[in-house]
């Protein structure tokens, strides 16, 4: 059941990135939390967030701007590693409290509740009316790089920090879209490599295959996108998706999840 469900969610989550505001991995990250311990999840999400970047990097990549690259995407790596390791350190904290409701005891894990509340203030970042129009100056660039490569680091919440500080660089759609997906896979292989130490829970058992279709179904959303979506933003669409990271967020939160 679960290869139905994640295959479906790649498909879905990886064709709303390109019109919903949120990107690959916040919209995979719950549904793999569902399956699996949290580390565990964003570990897997990171994989298949990759991937797909690799992907999309065959198409765009010749647009990138090389000096927005790497005057943003070289302090995004170094913090992505920091992001990294504060996740593995929070993920081995013991549990904050357990409670129970009926015959169902719930459990609050550190690194649950931080991925939890993190989920939260992004999707809730992304209903705020006037987030669209804010950007800031092509000087702060290191310090977006800073910013969005630790949360990418720390939860893969690294979409929507780095194109705040991007959209002033005067970059064409072209070169946007592809001077992102480059630092993505920058900081994606900066966390990958710290998120290496617990890769024997993310490829034990049937996990290799439930990423393979993660990966397969997430390029197949990329088409099917592209085909069938007139706009780059839908408003009712993206406030269902954050309606539904708020629900998860929650349930992440108090040990629901």
């Amino acid at each position: 059941m679960e290869y139905i469900i994640v295959g479906f969610a790649a498909v879905i989550a990886s064709g709303l990135t390109l019109f919903s505001g949120f990107g690959l991995g916040t919209l995979l990250l719950p549904v793999f939390a569902i399956f699996f311990p949290i580390e565990v999840a964003i570990g897997m999400t990171a994989v298949v967030h990759f991937l797909n970047n690799i992907f999309k990097l065959s198409i765009l990549g010749k647009y990138a701007k090389k000096v927005v690259v790497l005057r943003f995407g070289l302090p995004a790596v170094i913090s992505a590693f920091l992001g990294a390791f504060v996740l593995i350190w929070f993920s081995n904290l013991e549990p904050l409290l357990s409670y129970h409701l009926g015959d169902s005891e719930f459990v609050i894990q550190p690194v649950r509740l931080i991925i939890g509340i993190l989920i939260l203030l992004f999707a809730m970042l992304e209903l705020a009316p006037g987030l669209n129009k804010i950007s800031f100056d092509e000087k702060y660039l290191p310090l977006g790089g800073i910013l969005s490569g630790f949360f990418g680091g720390l939860s893969g919440h690294q979409g929507a920090l780095r194109s705040l500080f991007l959209l002033r660089c005067g970059l064409s759609k072209e070169s946007f879209i592809a001077t992102g997906v480059i630092v993505a896979c920058l900081v994606d292989i900066s966390r990958l490599v710290i998120y290496s130490s617990r890769f024997a829970e993310v490829f034990k058992g049937g996990n290799i295959s439930l990423l393979v279709v993660a990966v397969l179904s997430a390029f197949l959303g990329v088409f099917v996108g592209k085909r069938f979506l007139k706009k780059v933003t839908m408003r009712g669409i993206q406030l269902l998706v954050s309606i539904m990271l708020i629900f998860i967020a929650l349930g992440l939160s108090s040990g629901a999840i």
